[in-house]
């Protein structure tokens, strides 16, 4: 017959717990898992499973009573580490839709948008198409399996309740949301860039030839070049993909060095 006496069952309750919140965090921002379209059962089914697998590297259990003031705030402290680590990579998944974004815009073709489960709102079509294949890389790339160990790790370097938190890494978090904006804007500069131009060709053209209808021949020409060019440019996504991801992966492993107070 097994004993189980109250202290060794608080012991297995509070070693599923506490790593069960840091990871719920993650899960509940990170790019695929932390889409609306995935339902919440299968979050919470998915962060059971790995607090399980993780459960046994927790070093060191806080003596704190899970159900006290201190308790809540280490419960929460948990919550804001893995949202953190969740939100830096989806910043580099924003990058992506928002290079759709002007990339769609300067096609003319803002107006086709499509309900995005992602965001929970409407966007560009050509932004959804390039956040599918970003996902799709990811994947391809086991970026889902780096972050798995990336946030395992993190309950040797961050110990539960025995570190002081850095404020400076909410500015560092800050800082990096240029991202967003500077990699997206890299990403489509080329499409940009000639799409602009032959925008700028055709505005001549017309002035040069006004029986020539602007609408009538350079939105189905700007149209299909943009077509092209995003053929074209599919090569190179990759590339720039796994650039992206692993340096948002290594900011994140930088990041967690920095949550730590010296």
């Amino acid at each position: 017959m097994i004993d189980v006496n109250s202290g060794q069952l608080y012991h297995w309750i509070a070693l599923f717990i506490w790593p069960f919140f840091r990871i719920a965090g993650y899960v509940m921002v990170a790019p695929l898992m932390g889409q609306n379209a995935v339902p919440v059962r299968v979050k919470i089914g998915f962060s059971v499973l790995l607090s399980v697998i993780v459960a046994p590297l927790v070093q060191s259990v806080p003596t704190t009573p899970i159900m006290s003031l201190e308790g809540f705030g280490l419960l929460l402290e948990q919550l804001v580490i893995g949202i953190a680590m969740g939100l830096c990579m989806k910043m580099a998944f924003s990058a992506v839709q928002a290079a759709g974004e002007y990339i769609g815009m300067q096609m003319g073709i803002g107006f086709a948008t499509m309900y995005s489960p992602d965001t929970g709102a409407n966007s560009v079509v050509i932004s959804r198409f390039l956040d599918i294949i970003a996902i799709l890389l990811f994947l391809a790339f086991d970026g889902h399996l780096f972050m798995i160990q990336i946030l395992a790790n993190t309950f040797t370097q961050l110990p539960i309740g025995q570190f002081n938190f850095n404020p400076e890494a909410w500015k560092m978090i800050a800082v990096y949301g240029k991202t967003v904006f500077s990699a997206g804007f890299l990403l489509a500069l080329p499409m940009v860039t000639a799409l602009l131009l032959m925008n700028l060709a055709m505005g001549i053209l017309n002035r040069s030839a006004p029986q020539l209808t602007i609408f009538s021949v350079g939105f189905p020409l700007t149209l299909g070049v943009g077509m092209i060019l995003l053929m074209i440019s599919m090569k190179n996504m990759g590339p720039f993909m796994e650039h992206l991801i692993f340096d948002t992966m290594k900011f994140i492993q930088l990041l967690i060095a920095t949550m730590k107070a010296p």
